[in-house]
C-alpha cells in the first residue's frame, strides 16, 4: 500500500491549509495519474474519501493534504486494485492513527511484532512513497512549454512533422496558422497526435472526421458554457472555465470509450 496521507499522518498547518482549485490539484495529479479527470475528483469527494473546504460561493478549495489523499486513493486503486470501499476504511483508519488492516507496513513504521517466526515468510515490501507533492506555482506546466506562437519550421520540428505534413495538416483542417503563417504552440497535442498516426500509414487527409466531430462537440459545450459567461456574476469566467474544463474530460473520456468499445470487436473471435 502507498505511505499514509500528509492529511493521516499530522503534518503542519500549512499542508492543511486550503489554497488550490480543482484546476490546479487536476495538474499536481495528472503526471502520475494520467486518466485522472476533475469529475473523478468530484467523484472521490462524493463518496467521502476527500473533503476539501468552500468559499462562500461554493468553489472548492484544497490543501496539500487533500491532494496526498488523492493521490493515496488513485495509487490505492491502480497498483493494488483496491474497491473505495476498502480504501475508504484504510483513510479512516488512519485517520484514527491506527494500522491499515491487512495492508503491508508503510515506509518508516515499526517492524511486526515478536510472532513472527524465522521460517515465516517475509512481508510484502512496501511500494515507493508517495512523490512530495510541489505547489502548482513552482512547477507551471508554462515553464516547461513553449509559448505564443511558433515559426512552421519550429512547429513542425517540435511536433516531428516534416513539413509536407505540416501542410497537409494546415489544408485538412487540423492545424490553423493566424495571419503571419505561425502556430499556436497550444496546438502541438494535435500535431504530434498527427504525427504519430502518420508512422501507421494514417494521412493527415484521413483525420478530417475528427476535427468535424470535435466541432460539433464544441457546439454542443458552447451551448452550455455560453450562459454562464453572460452572467454578472463577478466569478462567471471562472465558474465558466471550470465548467469548460469537466465538459472537455467527459467529452474525451466518451470519445476514449466509444473507440475503445468498437476496436475490442475486431479481437473477438
Amino acid at each position: 500500500m502507498p505511505g499514509a496521507p500528509a492529511g493521516a499522518s499530522g503534518d503542519g498547518a500549512g499542508a492543511r491549509t486550503p489554497r488550490l482549485t480543482i484546476g490546479a490539484v487536476l495538474a499536481a495529479l495528472r503526471d502520475d495519474f494520467p486518466d485522472v479527470t476533475i469529475s473523478k475528483i468530484r467523484f472521490l469527494e462524493a463518496e467521502g474519501l476527500v473533503s476539501p473546504e468552500r468559499t462562500a460561493s461554493g468553489y472548492r478549495k484544497f490543501s496539500r493534504a487533500d491532494v496526498d489523499r488523492l493521490r493515496y486513493v488513485l495509487t490505492a486503486q491502480r497498483d493494488h486494485y483496491l474497491p473505495l470501499r476498502v480504501i475508504k476504511e484504510h483513510l479512516e483508519a488512519l485517520d484514527r492513527g491506527l494500522p491499515v488492516p491487512g495492508a503491508a507496513p508503510a515506509p518508516g513504521d515499526p517492524a511486526p511484532a515478536a510472532e513472527e517466526t524465522p521460517d515465516a515468510p517475509e512481508p510484502p515490501a512496501p511500494g515507493p512513497p508517495a512523490p512530495e507533492e510541489t505547489a502548482p506555482e513552482e512547477t507551471a506546466p508554462e515553464e516547461t512549454a513553449p509559448a505564443g506562437p511558433m515559426e512552421p519550421a519550429e512547429f513542425a520540428a517540435a511536433a516531428g512533422l516534416e513539413p509536407g505534413q505540416l501542410a497537409d495538416c494546415v489544408q485538412f483542417g487540423l492545424l490553423v496558422p493566424d495571419a503571419d503563417g505561425r502556430l499556436p504552440a497550444a496546438d502541438l497535442p494535435v500535431a504530434r497526435a498527427a504525427a504519430g498516426l502518420a508512422r501507421h500509414g494514417i494521412e493527415p487527409r484521413h483525420l478530417r472526421s475528427f476535427r468535424t466531430g470535435a466541432d460539433r462537440e464544441a457546439g454542443l459545450v458552447e451551448q452550455l458554457v455560453t450562459p454562464v459567461l453572460r452572467s454578472r456574476a463577478e466569478d462567471a469566467r471562472a465558474r465558466a472555465a471550470e465548467k469548460l474544463a469537466e465538459l472537455s474530460a467527459l467529452s474525451v473520456q466518451l470519445h476514449r470509450g466509444l473507440l475503445e468499445a468498437r476496436l475490442r470487436d475486431l479481437l473477438r473471435p
